[in-house]
């Protein structure tokens, strides 16, 4: 099942509140994504763990209800 891109924003913004979250379609098929997140609670973190605060902001879904997600995150 494909995951909407409305559910991945809403996922992360309840991890990361004062994020910033753009999110694209790449294949149009609801399973290739690419984000840019921006967020203060990035700062002092190195990228490494600031894709793990992304990725685990999504409950599990990363590898189930959505198959890829490119991350570019800022602080």
């Amino acid at each position: 099942m494909a995951m909407d891109l409305k559910e991945i924003e809403v996922l992360i913004k309840k991890a990361l509140p004062d994020a910033k979250v753009e999110i694209q379609d790449l294949a149009g098929d609801g399973n290739h994504y690419s984000a840019t997140i921006s967020s203060s609670k990035f700062a002092g973190k190195t990228k490494i763990e600031q894709h793990k605060m992304v990725y685990n902001s999504l409950e599990g879904k990363m590898g189930n209800e959505l198959h890829a997600l490119a991350i570019k995150t800022k602080e």
